[in-house]
């Protein structure tokens, strides 16, 4: 029994498991996917008149959206010294401003997102049309900085496309060089994953959009779309944040 038990503790995936979980990032991720699927749920169990079960996973949502807001504190000046970062460095002149229109986006998102928690939370007391206004200039900022994402991953998009062009017509012109075709090579496969990378983004950022969209009633879906839409974004996010902490395989 004990070597059992000795085996399922110390099994890689339960020790890859704790290392993942051990990361902030990687627990906002997991928090992240079992609240938007409490929200999908509790659309869907109040569509079937289920209303008392509706409201224990509604409550769970709420919960759990309140804890990321707490683990987020200090977040948005990361955002703005990414911001600074990206500012001081060359590179393209569109995609280095659509970066740092992001990272403005998410700082103000964030920004005004701790002031939500701090109410929630009676560390401040603000008038109900007060909490409407932060919420909503939250919400404004999530927006603009999931659409300055998506600027940046087309223009990105388009340059790598561009590049993987003319290493193409390279590589068709001129002799057979074995370093340079080795060379030629590893280009390649640099620019497939990056392309990839961006793909997935792409992605995320699409699904993401619906969220703070539907928060601001731009859009007029119900919770059980957002709930899906979060929710699959949430599981490719913690599939990028699960690859980066313990590896592909």
């Amino acid at each position: 029994m004990s070597i059992v038990a000795s085996q399922v503790i110390l099994h890689p995936y339960v020790s890859q498991a704790l290392k993942y979980g051990g990361t902030n990032l990687g627990r906002d991720k997991l928090y992240r996917t079992v609240q938007y699927f409490s929200r999908f749920l509790a659309w869907y169990l109040q569509s079937r008149g289920q209303n008392l079960e509706a409201t224990r996973w509604t409550a769970l949502k709420n919960h759990l959206a309140l804890a990321r807001k707490l683990m987020r504190l200090g977040k948005p000046v990361e955002h703005l010294q990414a911001a600074l970062r990206v500012a001081q460095t060359a590179g393209d002149i569109g995609e280095q401003l659509a970066t740092i229109g992001r990272q403005i986006g998410y700082f103000g998102y964030l920004a005004y997102d701790t002031v939500v928690w701090a109410n929630a939370v009676k560390i401040i007391n603000l008038k109900p049309s007060t909490s409407q206004k932060v919420t909503r200039v939250s919400n404004q900022f999530w927006l603009s900085g999931i659409l300055f994402s998506i600027v940046h991953g087309l223009l990105k998009a388009g340059r790598l496309a561009t590049d993987a062009k003319k290493l193409r017509f390279s590589d068709d012109q001129g002799e057979k060089d074995l370093a340079d075709e080795t060379q030629r090579e590893l280009k390649q496969l640099t620019l497939q994953k990056m392309r990839a990378d961006v793909r997935y983004q792409f992605i995320v950022d699409v699904l993401d959009i619906w969220i703070p969209a539907s928060n601001l009633g731009l859009v007029n879906v119900n919770d059980g779309i957002v709930g899906l839409a979060g929710l699959t974004s949430s599981i490719m996010g913690m599939r990028a944040q699960w690859i980066a902490v313990n590896g592909s395989k």
